[in-house]
């Protein structure tokens, strides 16, 4: 049965919490975003097709996956690669997706959504021939050398690709996380 949400629905913040199919559903949104941007620009997708490392839930979303108490006003989903030499992600690019109707709403402010918006982020970042993707992405936040990193750290980060390890807490500031 479809997830639809109720037409009474529309709320700053969702309390709802995350399920795994939410965290599935993001997965998809991106991946499906980024797929959209590679064929647009083709020279990005030649250079980062097959360089995505991670997808991951951040921001405020992940502090409610996390803790839910702080209720979800829109989903930020950032997206890894392994930096190309030939140059970065393009990192003022953001896409947006239309959560769709589901137990989460939608922000009163997103008209012509049916649910609640998910940005899109991409970062390139460096990794080491001996890193894991997800080491990879924790030296990134702990070095914190960009905004966007300092920003990102902040809160915790929710791996949603790849599926073997959707849902897990890699980051935490604050909480001590075993290394994979």
């Amino acid at each position: 049965m479809e997830d639809v949400a109720d037409p009474s629905s529309v709320s700053e913040r969702s309390f709802e919490p995350l399920t795994a199919a939410d965290l599935q559903r993001l997965a998809g949104l991106a991946y499906d975003d980024l797929q959209e941007l590679f064929a647009r620009r083709t020279e990005t997708g030649e250079l980062y097709r097959h360089r995505l490392l991670m997808i991951c839930l951040c921001q405020g979303g992940a502090e409610h996956f996390v803790r839910q108490r702080s209720g979800i006003k829109d989903l930020d989903v950032w997206a890894f690669f392994s930096e190309h030499p030939a140059r970065p992600f393009p990192y003022r690019r953001r896409g947006v997706k239309d959560f769709g109707p589901s137990h989460l709403g939608r922000h009163p402010n997103d008209i012509g959504f049916q649910g609640r918006r998910v940005d899109i982020i991409g970062r390139s970042i460096k990794r080491n021939l001996d890193q894991t993707a997800q080491d990879s992405v924790l030296e990134w936040l702990r070095e914190g050398r960009t905004d966007s990193a300092k920003l990102i750290s902040q809160r915790p980060v929710i791996v949603v690709y790849p599926e073997g390890i959707r849902g897990s807490v890699i980051w935490d500031p604050g909480v001590a996380i075993s290394p994979t």
